[in-house]
């Protein structure tokens, strides 16, 4: 895509740019391709995605400011001492000697190993106990009254579990940038970012819940009154936005110990903004679903919907002010409620065989959200390659991650096992059926990761803002279905629950 057609694109401008036009800044912090001190703006994004691309894109020509100052990245992946094949390198101005070094073959995969098992591990613990936690509340009396809660928490869960996954990336990739280390960039970034989150809750959320209740009224046509529609969309509404607040702040802080530590944040921030905002969201929304629950009959959940409903423009006023997201509020909604229709397919199939298959409310979040998250570490490291103009060791990054994979399943089926979670009815060929379904799916996480974020930045569109949100939404429908079948297969469920499984 030559620079002409980039800048007459509307969606260009959200790739890396320099808000300085000072050109003393810009040979301080720019980044040197094979020695060349050529300005950034001067290069050009060539070839398809598989080459180099740009670190900047073509500016914007209604004069918005970008959302990333300079291009400097300063961390090191543990192991990683000599530059990719490519020769390519980012060093800062001056002579520093710190910068950000390729996955080399081999030693890439001690640092990216090291830092993936650990955040997967830690994020596989929030995805079991968000697992334990569905497959107890489904019989709660709220849950059993209003069954559309059932399809509403897969849907919510994708569409807030996105929001927080671009947020993650969207730090990560301004962190190793080097937007987060001046205060006055890194306090106008998190904060535009923090109001754009509330935003995006806010509006998400009351769209969440009237699709669920609108599936729910298709699947199960029942006499249903304005109040439990207000109680669907302001639970669902409330729960973003409290869930958001207290998730946001965590990934930046989080972010910003990354960058300090010069640990990258593409590794961990994305997994465990995905996992533990599945498990914060839930406990969230099933308070107040119980909560709400008692006032139905109430004022109450009309009034809070009508509240909320207010604040959506208040949020958009602050946003729009702010210079580093008032592009982005712009660009991020259709990827976001894509993935809701998308996601809304695995909503449908739980709720239908949720009571059928034993252990399935236990098994599908962790399923779903453990092989999205190795998918989601993958196009993040990548989307942050093209935004740098640093070539991503492909092969060696899959074979990485989808070794990291297996252990964490290992230790996935032992502990619901020894613990008893989910009353899974453990068999040798339900241990080997789940297997196939896992490897299965981790490929095609992985498969997935690489085609669609090189497709939207060939396209011209910021993978931070697109590729995660449609990617975990295609895999929850994908492990959701995958299971289905494998249980049906195996003849699990109702049927064979009167025969005592065989021990693992």
């Amino acid at each position: 895509m030559n620079s002409s057609a980039a800048a007459s694109d509307p969606h260009s401008t959200h790739v890396l740019a320099s808000d300085s036009d000072d050109d003393e800044h810009l040979q301080e912090h720019g980044i040197l391709k094979g020695g060349s001190d050529s300005h950034p703006h001067q290069q050009q994004r060539q070839g398809s995605a598989d080459s180099s691309s740009t670190i900047v894109s073509i500016d914007s020509t209604d004069g918005h400011p970008p959302k990333y100052a300079r291009e400097s990245f300063e961390y090191s992946e543990p192991g990683h001492d000599r530059e990719y094949d490519q020769g390519l390198s980012v060093e800062r101005g001056g002579g520093g000697s710190s910068g950000f070094h390729g996955s080399a073959e081999g030693e890439s995969d001690k640092g990216l190993w090291m830092q993936a098992l650990t955040t997967l591990v830690i994020a596989v613990s929030g995805l079991i106990c968000a697992g334990w936690l569905l497959d107890a509340v489904q019989h709660w009396p709220v849950f059993l009254e209003i069954s559309e809660l059932i399809i509403l928490i897969p849907i919510l869960l994708n569409l807030k579990g996105n929001l927080e996954m671009n947020l993650a990336s969207r730090l990560s990739t301004a962190s190793n940038m080097g937007l987060l280390d001046t205060p006055s960039s890194r306090n106008g970034f998190i904060k535009g970012n923090l109001a754009l989150l509330q935003l995006q809750s806010l509006t998400v959320g009351s769209v969440a819940g009237l699709f669920s209740f609108a599936l729910g009224m298709i699947v199960h046509p029942t006499t249903n009154n304005l109040e439990e529609i207000a109680l669907m969309i302001s639970s669902s509404m409330l729960c973003a936005s409290a869930s958001s607040f207290i998730l946001g702040s965590f990934m930046c802080g989080l972010v910003l110990i990354c960058r300090h530590f010069h640990v990258n944040p593409d590794n961990i921030a994305v997994p465990l903004a995905s996992s533990f905002g599945d498990l914060v969201t839930l406990v969230i929304l099933s308070g107040i679903a119980v909560f709400m629950d008692d006032y139905i009959q109430t004022p109450l959940c009309i009034s809070l919907l009508l509240i909320l409903l207010a604040l959506i423009p208040v949020w958009l006023y602050i946003v729009r002010k702010n210079k580093y997201v008032s592009e982005v509020v712009k660009e991020g909604w259709g990827p976001v409620f894509s993935a809701m229709v998308i996601a809304s397919t695995a909503g449908l199939t739980l709720e239908r065989y949720i009571n059928q298959f034993p252990g399935m409310a236990m098994i599908s979040p962790v399923l779903n959200g453990l092989t999205g998250n190795i998918g989601s570490i993958y196009a993040s490291r990548i989307s942050t390659a093209l935004h740098a103009n640093i070539q991503e060791n492909y092969r060696s990054t899959e074979k990485t991650l989808f070794l990291v994979h297996i252990p964490i399943e290992v230790l996935f089926l032992a502990v619901i096992s020894l613990l008893g979670l989910g009353d899974v009815q453990w068999s040798f060929a339900v241990v080997a059926g789940y297997s196939v379904v896992a490897l299965t799916l981790v490929t095609m996480s992985l498969a997935l990761a690489k085609w669609i974020t090189r497709l939207f930045w060939k396209w011209g569109y910021d993978p931070d803002n697109y590729a995660l949100p449609i990617l975990t939404s295609l895999i929850d429908v994908l492990g959701t279905a995958l299971l289905v079948i494998g249980f049906w297969a195996l003849g699990y469920g109702k049927d064979a629950a009167t025969t005592p499984p065989a021990s693992v």
